[in-house]
């Protein structure tokens, strides 16, 4: 194509025409641009020129320029064809096109808007209109980019308003823990402080209490191979207490009682362990005795009830080291997963049809040493299990599955917290609906680092 040449009336428009100096860019793809691009340069506009049609899309991609004049009919490929590549690429899709060409049939400019073009200058140049034109597309370019930029600084802020809620939840779920429990750990030392002291005289006691009985008892013996005969009244006072049942019952009345206290006293030192009141510092501690005491706390809920069967702990403990942490806060990670599964299995035997009822309800421990110097807990049930979408969510804080009022949704989230930001660990979950859940967690046997922040003491009660 030939460019028109300059007349009078051109140069009066170009000389006469208000328009403000702009820096935008353009790039005129034209195997003869020279007239356009010095018009355009004329009021101010960077302008680039392309003359070859194959080397036009590299082009735009090199120069990203604010808008494009197209020449329709060029050599090898048409505008058409290079507006078509230009529109099917993410790079330059955006960037406005106005077509070019010295023909003006109303077919033509139906085919530039089909193919993605903005507007249609024909080569009768007015420079008036050209100008009006150009600047329109790029006062639409500029208003694209303002859009862009703002969408671009939405989004930031809706990714800062989401970080800072959810560390606003966690703040929150923190506050309302050390609310509700902040004297948890007293009460359980005050409890276990009281239970022990009378505790240990009764235990003490047990063993005179045992040898007094077996005196009194040796007492009567005598009694009866002296007096083999007893008077009447004693004969009476004998038949009366059963005293042949009394002599054989109490010792193991006595022996009972011993077994009674030593098993209260093993369920205050379980609470001591688990509370670890005065190891609050990082200690290296074994974490199978942790899941020990924290199965005697929770033994109330895997005995036998009602029509529901006990659960049945399979224990498989590997060589574990002793392992550097909190372990207060580890138990109180066990204490929620294992109440978690408790839950998973009573849900189960409640939704089960007759055919399903005679499944053993089982909770699985299982412990070794993992690569990296790790340990790993695995603690499975055989309970109802959870859809990929709860999985999905079970650490998120609040969330829960439970009635208002059963779960607060915190304890799987603080749980996470724990072993992950404060242990530097891992904790995941394995779950398929009807067939059970598996929390798998992995610990450092050396602490990354002491002195650790403490999170809020969590509830011995599920909270997801």
């Amino acid at each position: 194509m030939t460019d028109q040449l300059l007349t009078k009336t051109n140069i009066d428009e170009l000389l006469n025409y208000p328009i403000e100096l702009s820096d935008n860019r353009i790039l005129i793809v034209d195997d003869s641009p020279y007239l356009l691009a010095a018009m355009l340069r004329k009021y101010g506009y960077d302008v680039e020129t392309v003359t070859d049609s194959q080397d036009a899309v590299r082009s735009v991609v090199d120069l990203n320029p604010d808008l494009i004049l197209l020449d329709i009919m060029m050599p090898g490929m048409d505008g058409y064809e290079v507006c078509g590549h230009l529109k099917a690429s993410a790079q330059t899709r955006e960037i406005p096109v106005i077509f070019i060409s010295a023909r003006n049939e109303a077919i033509d400019k139906i085919k530039a808007f089909q193919v993605g073009g903005s507007d249609y200058i024909s080569k009768q140049f007015q420079f008036a209109e050209v100008l009006v034109r150009v600047e329109n597309q790029l006062n639409q370019r500029r208003l694209q980019k303002q859009l862009q930029a703002s969408e671009a600084k939405a989004r930031e802020k809706s990714n800062l308003l989401a970080r800072a809620l959810q560390q606003v939840q966690q703040t929150q779920s923190q506050l309302v823990q050390q609310a509700k429990l902040s004297s948890l750990g007293q009460l359980v030392a005050g409890v276990a402080h009281e239970i022990n002291n009378p505790i240990n005289f009764v235990y003490g006691n047990l063993t005179y209490l045992a040898e007094y009985t077996d005196n009194l008892l040796n007492l009567i013996q005598l009694y009866n191979e002296a007096l083999p005969v007893p008077t009447p009244e004693i004969e009476t006072a004998v038949e009366e207490i059963d005293l042949d049942f009394i002599q054989s019952d109490l010792p193991r009345l006595v022996e009972s009682m011993r077994v009674g206290t030593e098993r209260i006293q093993q369920i205050v030192r379980s609470l001591r362990n688990y509370s670890h009141l005065d190891k609050a510092e990082v200690k290296a501690v074994n974490l199978q005795e942790g899941i020990d005491n924290t199965l005697t706390i929770l033994q109330h809920r895997l005995k036998a009830k009602g029509d529901l069967a006990a659960v049945e702990i399979v224990k498989s403990y590997g060589e574990l080291p002793e392992v550097e942490c909190h372990a207060g806060q580890v138990n109180q990670v066990f204490t929620n997963i294992l109440s978690n599964a408790v839950d998973a299995l009573e849900e189960r035997r409640r939704l089960s049809q007759t055919s399903q009822l005679h499944a053993v309800p089982t909770i699985s421990i299982e412990t070794g040493v993992a690569e990296g110097d790790r340990v790993y807990i695995s603690i499975s049930d055989n309970g109802s299990g959870m859809s990929e979408s709860v999985r999905q969510r079970i650490f998120d804080p609040f969330f829960t599955t439970k009635d208002i009022g059963v779960g607060t949704g915190l304890g799987m989230s603080i749980s996470y917290q724990i072993i992950v930001e404060r242990h530097g660990g891992e904790i995941r979950c394995h779950s398929v609906p009807g067939k059970g859940t598996t929390f798998t967690i992995e610990i450092p046997i050396k602490a990354l680092y002491h002195g650790m922040p403490s999170p809020p003491e969590m509830a011995l009660q599920p909270a997801c």
